[in-house]
């Protein structure tokens, strides 16, 4: 079985959410959590939330092309949070909860941009969606205890609250897309 990886960053608010629903994801090999788009050095959590770095958090995706396509993940991209909310998602405010698409190909430019106006054209938003398209910058991956946090903390409070409804949100609306193992 051949495999097509490519790897994308996406930034959707808090980084736990947007890794949690990604982890379920057909064809998506890994999601790392981190930090990208601003212009300070190795940035800590900390320094992230108090919203000085330029930096958002974002989830590194790297997924097989093969087993799901570009378009499908920007669909997910944008159906799993408010992309007309300008730097806030939820109770989360600051640039560092940006919507943000930092590609890594012009032709993932291309579709991001196709797919805003495509759902501008359907009117799937009631206010015109603000997420950034901009370049992939250096990466930095967050610290060890946001890897896999969900997965790590389900039964925190932020977790039961806030990101077990959106994966129950996810299910419900992309049920073919979860990987099977996931299902049973």
């Amino acid at each position: 079985m051949s495999s097509n990886l490519q790897k994308i960053t996406f930034g959707n608010g808090c980084f736990w959410c947007t890794e949690a629903i990604f982890q379920t994801v057909k064809g998506v090999k890994s999601v790392t959590s981190g930090y990208m788009g601003g212009h300070t050095d190795n940035p800590t959590y900390k320094q992230i939330c108090m919203g000085d770095t330029g930096h958002a958090e974002v989830t590194e995706i790297e997924y097989d092309a093969e087993q799901i396509t570009f378009n499908e993940l920007l669909l997910i991209f944008f159906r799993t949070h408010n992309p007309t909310t300008l730097n806030r998602q939820g109770n989360d405010v600051g640039t560092q909860y940006r919507s943000a698409i930092f590609y890594s190909t012009e032709e993932q430019k291309q579709q991001a941009e196709e797919m805003i106006k495509k759902l501008t054209a359907e009117g799937v938003f009631d206010d015109p969606i603000v997420t950034e398209i901009t370049p992939a910058s250096k990466f930095y991956t967050a610290e060890d205890y946001h890897q896999n946090y969900f997965n790590d903390n389900s039964s925190q409070p932020y977790c039961s609250f806030v990101i077990q409804p959106k994966l129950n949100k996810f299910a419900k609306e992309f049920t073919q897309k979860i990987k099977p193992e996931l299902l049973q």
